[in-house]
């Protein structure tokens, strides 16, 4: 399981500020034989009739030199000709 972020408390408690309830922490995604992991899954219900909201949540911190290349290495880019 990955290190979770430097933020992962306040943007979970943030969640729950909101209204949402934490459903997964983390969220596991499984395909095949493939698991990747997202931070949080949360849910808020937003009526008795209807489905709930689902959110699923990725957290990252940019506290490097560059945001720029933090930015890259989240999304996975290994290259600098990367368009933004």
């Amino acid at each position: 399981m990955p290190k979770l972020d430097l933020i992962h408390n306040a943007v979970k408690s943030a969640l729950i500020k909101d209204g949402w309830s934490i459903t997964d922490d983390p969220y596991i995604i499984q395909y095949r034989k493939t698991v990747l992991y997202a931070d949080l899954g949360a849910e808020r219900p937003i009526a008795t009739e209807r489905n709930g909201q689902k959110l699923v949540v990725e957290v990252k911190s940019f506290i490097g030199p560059s945001k720029i290349q933090d930015l890259k290495e989240t999304l996975g880019h290994t290259t600098s000709t990367a368009t933004f």
